[in-house]
């Protein structure tokens, strides 16, 4: 895990950072670790929010195509579910998670972007979908969490023809939330990772599971997801103060404790 993924954490924000170069290739190894490393941020209580990163030069080229080119169908039958798993577990991550994506981030490097809430572009940011110039369709979320951010007729651009698009078109298409000099990638997701950091936690991560469970389901049920969760952060520590500094103070000047 340590080789290829590392957690690095600086006061309340983590970064899961990609160390497989040149590329960040997306083997079976660096799987595993993700999905360690996306378990142990879970679980931590001291960080509350997450910065995605591949490191200056690139995100991630995708998946490791040589490891992948002389598997039979019953291999990928039994790696697939791994491959999957260990992407949701980064989506799955109860507190935001935004990525900052520098160079290729394609196939397998465009899913795991995907699974951010938030995604920072490089202006020389790369993304795509590759998967059918191999003769293959994308296996980690590719149709699925990319129909969901881009809807349904960008996706089959995307996924059909495998083209890349550049930072300005993936901001147009609502790929990404925003574009910076590439430069200022990682300090820009950093910098709204630590902004996220002082919000109210159970507040930040009601409203991520509201979103994303909602998007699951039909309208009425994601309402009701919504309702109970609204009704739950009551009983926080954080609704109390944001409630009594709004009507003493006005807006955005709570100091919130993470309870």
């Amino acid at each position: 895990m340590g080789e290829l993924v590392r957690l690095e954490v600086d006061g309340a924000v983590a970064t899961i950072r990609l160390d497989r170069p040149p590329m960040n290739a997306l083997n079976a190894e660096l799987q595993d670790g993700l999905r360690a490393i996306a378990a142990e941020v879970s679980g931590r209580s001291d960080i509350r929010a997450v910065v995605l990163y591949g490191g200056e030069r690139i995100f991630a080229a995708g998946a490791d195509i040589k490891e992948m080119a002389d598997l039979a169908y019953t291999d990928m039958v039994e790696r697939s579910g791994a491959l999957q798993s260990s992407f949701t577990a980064v989506a799955r991550i109860p507190k935001p998670v935004i990525a900052a994506v520098t160079g290729y981030a394609l196939g397998g490097g465009c899913e795991l972007a995907l699974t951010a809430d938030l995604r920072i572009a490089a202006a020389d940011a790369r993304f795509g979908q590759p998967e059918i110039l191999l003769g293959l369709i994308p296996g980690a979320g590719g149709t699925q969490r990319l129909t969901r951010l881009v809807g349904p007729a960008v996706a089959k651009d995307l996924v059909f023809t495998g083209r890349m698009v550049d930072a300005t078109e993936a901001l147009a298409i609502g790929l990404v939330n925003r574009v910076v000099p590439a430069a200022d990638t990682y300090g820009e997701a950093v910098a709204l990772a630590q902004r996220l950091a002082r919000g109210p936690a159970y507040a930040l991560r009601a409203a991520k599971e509201a979103i994303d469970r909602g998007l699951e389901t039909d309208l009425d049920t994601g309402l009701e997801i919504e309702r109970i969760q609204f009704a739950a952060l009551f009983a926080t520590e954080d609704r109390t103060i944001g409630m009594r500094s709004f009507v003493a103070d006005g807006p955005g000047k709570a100091r919130f404790t993470g309870t």
